[in-house]
């Protein structure tokens, strides 16, 4: 703020004009609107952040001009620091006070001798200044030491790379030099080596078009034995399509001998042209449909995408699926009734392009009534009895096939894969059968 106070002969010092002003506008926001100066109304309804920034001149101007508004805010101020405000009116500074305070509550209560408090405080404020300024010019010098020392010090690091650097060339370039006349001598032994060369060439061509005849003749008797050895070839395939023909002809005779021996087998022992499976035997719940065929087991992964397609290519293969493990795996927000049947239809298209025998069994020792499944042709569909769970149902499944016949297990559970693994059946995971259901 540049206006004077009275009794001042130089401006306020500008930390103490920012704390009057700061002051003053504090106690401005606080003010009845009609106790407001005309001047500073507009001011007023600032941001009490913004205030003392932006209406800083006229505040600083109505404390100058207006005595009335800047007793308003000496009283604010006698009413934060009273003890600081009484010592003034005495007279007396307080020899620890902050000179900016002290100036500033000088400035807005005006004791006696208030223009001698405000100087005073001017005075050791510049004080303080200069030792801050001193201190500083000191520590830059400091600083500026140190940098040149930093500097000298790279200066002589890279003088001495520079050196190393200059050495290492001085070599490089001695090596270079020598590499160079080495060079230099293999160019001329290579030089002589063509002459040598190029005489010898010419000693082959002569050579060589000495025996081009010779070649040529040798050549024409090749080609002659060549087609000679395609002859013999041709007349030994021939020989190799007859025999062929013979061993495939002696083949069929014993595959008819063989299936001739055994439907006069099947005579013999009256043996029924039909006959029930292994798994017919097995007690269980048995749904309102039958169903046949199945599924086998192999040398792939469990999750390998064509283990089930190579398990349905086994001849006589019966594939076991545990329902509900399928189902719940793969639509298990569906209610039973249409998980069964979703089950149901997926199996039927598969029966029916591998001919497969298939059994699937439910867990039935929770139903209160019989349960009506539609199975599909080929499909046999159990239900475990009461007290008894799907997973014992599908081991006596297992054991009730003759060793040697393929049986593969569809279920996820692992207990059941475990045990029926043991039996020398090979359990399937049930999203190999998801899967090759849904591509069906």
């Amino acid at each position: 703020m540049s206006s004077a106070g009275e009794g001042l002969s130089r401006p306020l010092p500008e930390q103490v004009r920012v704390n009057v002003v700061d002051l003053a506008s504090q106690v401005l926001g606080g003010m009845p609107a009609k106790a407001v100066p005309p001047p500073l109304r507009g001011i007023a309804r600032f941001d009490p952040r913004k205030r003392a920034k932006l209406g800083s001149a006229p505040i600083a101007a109505q404390l100058e001009n207006d005595k009335d508004f800047r007793e308003t805010v000496a009283e604010s101020v006698a009413e934060g620091w009273p003890e600081l405000v009484a010592s003034l009116a005495e007279g007396v500074v307080p020899p620890a006070a902050d000179p900016v305070l002290v100036a500033a509550a000088a400035y807005l209560t005006r004791p006696p001798g208030w223009a001698d408090m405000v100087e005073a405080a001017r005075a050791d404020l510049e004080q303080t200044a200069a030792a801050a300024e001193g201190s500083a010019q000191e520590q830059q010098v400091v600083r500026l030491r140190e940098q040149l020392a930093a500097q000298k010090s790279a200066a002589k690091e890279e003088t001495e790379r520079l050196r190393e650097q200059l050495k290492g060339a001085r070599a490089e370039n001695s090596d270079l030099r020598r590499k160079l006349h080495e060079a230099r001598e293999r160019v001329k032994a290579a030089d002589r080596r063509a002459v040598v060369v190029e005489q010898e060439a010419e000693e082959v061509k002569t050579a060589a078009t000495a025996a081009g005849s010779a070649g040529e003749s040798e050549l024409r008797r090749l080609r002659e034995r060549l087609s000679d050895v395609e002859k013999q070839l041709e007349t030994s395939r021939r020989a190799a399509r007859e025999g062929r023909s013979l061993e495939d002809a002696r083949i069929r005779v014993l595959l008819d001998a063989l299936q001739d021996a055994s439907s006069g087998l099947r005579r013999e022992l009256a043996l029924p042209s039909t006959i029930s499976r292994p798994a017919d035997s097995v007690a269980a719940v048995a749904a309102s449909a039958p169903g046949v065929r199945g599924v086998p087991a192999r040398a792939l992964a469990e999750d390998d995408p064509q283990l089930l397609d190579q398990l349905l290519a086994v001849p006589q293969v019966h594939m076991v699926i545990d329902g509900y493990n399928v189902t719940k795996t793969g639509y298990g927000s569906l209610t039973l009734a249409d998980q069964r049947n979703r089950l149901m239809t997926g199996l039927g298209g598969l029966v029916a392009q591998t001919r497969v025998e298939v059994t699937v069994v439910f867990d039935g020792a929770e139903l209160n009534s019989p349960v009506q499944v539609v199975a599909p042709r080929g499909v046999r569909v159990l239900f475990s009895a009461p007290g008894e769970i799907a997973d014992d149902l599908i081991r006596q499944l297992v054991r009730a096939e003759p060793p040697g016949r393929a049986v593969a297990v569809v279920s996820s559970d692992r207990e059941v894969a475990e045990s029926v693994r043991r039996m020398g059946a090979r359990p399937v995971p049930s999203g190999l059968l998801l899967r090759r259901l849904g591509r069906a």
